[in-house]
């Protein structure tokens, strides 16, 4: 069964970018990288040296050369932390339009289930029930490969596979805690108006993915960031899965080394022809430079739901590219650093 049943229809049942000056004086302008299904684009040339508004135009100037060789709709927010703390503004392309979120929502989700673990009325280690109804008939992710069910698992094993293999079954599994109305009267009080879920009709405990905007993904990871949309220890889980080794990889951090990739939190999401992710790059002391909310559709090759596809290709160059003018950045920006997560590797036993 190919994703696009696994995708919506399953779990249902249940700007302009202102490049600027890139570079400084005497170096090489950033030319368009070629795409294909096919091929990996190849990076552009990375400064050796940039201060934050440098670090600003040069995101600006990647973005523009690699969505644009992808083709298709791009609607995007970007930032850079200045050395002052403040969010410059890198791309800003039809950043306030409501897209489908597909499972990029899946943060919106996470989100409500550890504001009520935040004020007590769950916990993480409580468990859900995996029962039939539940999977069927839904044919991919681990509660469905494992052919163990009915069981009985923790609400963290639930958010941990949600957030980290992208299970859909979970986002079922979370709906009994945390019904679509609940989640998407939480994520109102928190600011989030056009991030919402939307509930099955007679089962509020399913739910479609639903609607965000660019802007609104940006604003709740940078929330989440700085500890005024959950408690920081439960943010701090929350990273800790999009940031580990077996969160998304196929797109910003495809072209990364696994140091690299513990530097990144992304959550990812596709359906039909729409290929999305947003998500935190951070530099080599912890501190979160880079926040990125990129929601893609209308290009070639909708059935590709691998690597190859045009959007992520163009993602895994701005990634690489974004990763290593981060890491030439001449001074440090003003933000809370964040423990990168160690991950060791182990060969059973």
């Amino acid at each position: 069964m190919t994703p696009r049943l696994n995708r919506r229809a399953a779990l249902g049942l249940g700007t302009t970018v202102a490049a600027g000056t890139v570079l400084a004086a005497g170096k090489a302008a950033v030319a368009a990288p070629a795409s294909s299904a096919t091929k990996a684009l190849t990076p552009p040339p990375v400064p050796s040296s940039l201060t934050p508004a440098q670090l600003r135009d040069y995101v600006a100037a990647v973005y523009k050369a690699c969505s644009t060789a992808a083709g298709g709709t791009w609607n995007a927010q970007i930032t850079v932390v200045g050395s002052d703390g403040t969010l410059m503004p890198a791309v800003q392309q039809r950043q306030d339009t409501v897209v489908e979120a597909y499972s990029v929502n899946k943060i919106a989700v996470a989100t409500a289930v550890l504001d009520k673990i935040d004020r007590g009325e769950l916990t993480l280690d409580q468990r859900v029930d995996v029962t039939d109804q539940i999977i069927q008939p839904i044919s991919d992710g681990i509660f469905c490969l494992d052919q163990a069910y009915p069981s009985s698992i923790t609400l963290g094993h639930v958010m941990a596979a949600m957030l980290t293999v992208s299970d859909d079954i979970a986002v079922r599994l979370c709906g009994l805690v945390c019904p679509g109305p609940e989640i998407n009267e939480i994520l109102v009080a928190k600011g989030f108006p056009n991030t919402q879920v939307e509930p099955v009709e007679g089962n509020p405990h399913r739910m479609y993915l639903g609607l965000t905007t660019p802007h609104e993904m940006h604003d709740l990871l940078h929330g989440l960031l700085n500890g005024t949309v959950i408690s920081a220890s439960s943010a701090d889980f929350l990273f800790s899965l999009i940031r580990s080794q077996i969160a998304f990889t196929d797109g910003i951090r495809q072209q990364m080394s696994s140091d690299e990739r513990a530097r990144v939190a992304t959550k990812a999401g596709w359906f039909d022809d729409a290929r999305n992710e947003a998500g935190v790059i951070f530099d080599a002391d912890g501190r979160p430079v880079l926040t990125y909310s990129m929601f893609a559709a209308g290009m070639a090759d909708p059935d590709n739901f691998g690597a190859t596809h045009p959007a992520l290709e163009a993602r895994a160059a701005m990634g690489r590219a974004w990763l290593s003018a981060v890491d030439n950045l001449s001074s440090p920006v003003a933000a809370t650093r964040h423990a990168t997560p160690r991950h060791p590797m182990t060969n059973g036993g």
